[in-house]
Order: C-alpha cells, then structure tokens, then sequence
C-alpha cells in the first residue's frame, strides 16, 4: 500500500514539474516577445506579443491578467538584472564613498541598457508597488549607506532610509534631464557622481 501511494505519487510528480517548466518556458518567451516588440512600438497590444511569441493570446492572458501586470512583470525582470550588475560591483569592498559611485556608475549604465526601462518605470504604481519594485536596488544602497555610516564616512544623523531614497530620486531626475536634452548622458552622470557623496557625506568634517 505504502509503495503503491508512493510509486502514485512519484509518477503524479513528473507531469506537475513538466507543466511548471512548460509553464516557465512559456512566460519567459512572453516577456522575451514583448520586450523585442515594445522596444519597436511601446503601445504594442497583447495581440501583437503573442503572435511575436508564437503563443495564443489567450495564453498571454492566463499568465499575465492585464497589459499592466506584464509590464510590471518585465520592470521585475529588468530590476533584477540591474541587481546582478550592482552584485558584481563588489560594493561591500573598499570605502564606501568609493562604492557608491561604482554603484551610480554600474546603475547607471546597467538602466541605459534597457532601452524600455524608462518607459515602463513611468506607467501607474501604487507607492507600495512602487517600493516592491525598487526594494532590489534600494536594499543594497541602503546596505551601502549604512557601511559608510557606521565606518564615518557618510551623515549618520540622517535615516538612511531616507537619504537611499532620495539618491534613487536623484538618479530619476538625471534620467529625465537626460531623456529631455537637457542634459548629456555624461552631463548626468558626472552630477550624480558629484551631487551624491556630497550629500551623503552631509555635514561631515572635511579632511585632506
């Protein structure tokens, strides 16, 4: 009896796992259809990524309920993919002034990679979806920040919550004066590189 439920349950086992890769598969050839497809056309509909996904719209549907919920699906993607650019940054090495400019850099360069970043990062969020998107990057500056809080290299007086925060804010708005004209990309990210530390490092005695 043991060995028969046990023998059932092995051999109910496989199809599950190989509707679960299927399933997998499945999603990631989505993701993959719409970020070629938004790139060409950002108002691209669900019908035209799933033809570029070779999939039925229906099936696009059972993953992803509405066109929001795959464009959050592929911020998710692309946020984790920046993450795995600012893990092989070694920030926990080196002083942390140092670090948080690798990280500006590498977020930076890692961002401008996804060229539908920008327009996907603009679409309607709560603050709270907003918070869960961003928590992959915001984790590690606020880790990063306090690293330089706790060795005197930037303001311990201030959350570090908060000034992780408004690096992230800052890091938008030189987006946007770039993506405007307003400013070069290299304008932008040499003002980060200099407007960041300086505002982390606070009221901080300067030395040398």
């Amino acid at each position: 009896m043991t060995g028969t439920s046990r023998g059932s349950a092995a051999a109910g086992g496989q199809p599950r796992s190989r509707r679960r890769a299927d399933a997998q598969r499945s999603i990631a050839a989505v993701l993959d259809a719409a970020e070629r497809v938004l790139v060409q056309r950002p108002e691209a509909s669900m019908d035209e990524i799933a033809r570029a996904a070779g999939v039925t719209r229906q099936t696009v549907y059972a993953h992803f309920r509405s066109r929001d919920a795959l464009l959050r699906a592929l911020l998710e993607r692309f946020t984790q993919r920046v993450a795995a650019v600012l893990d092989a940054a070694d920030l926990e090495c080196g002083p942390a002034a140092d670090a948080i400019v690798r990280f500006l850099d590498c977020a930076w360069q890692a961002s401008a990679a996804e060229p539908l970043l920008l327009h996907i990062s603009q679409q309607s969020r709560t603050a709270q979806e907003d918070d869960s998107l961003h928590q992959p990057i915001i984790g590690r500056l606020y880790a990063l920040i306090r690293r330089g809080q706790d060795h005197g290299e930037f303001d311990p007086e201030l959350p570090a919550a908060w000034l992780a925060t408004t690096t992230i804010t800052l890091a938008h708005t030189a987006a946007e004066e770039a993506r405007a004209g307003r400013m070069t990309d290299d304008e932008a990210i040499t003002a980060l590189r200099r407007t960041v530390p300086r505002m982390l490092a606070g009221s901080l005695p300067r030395t040398g």
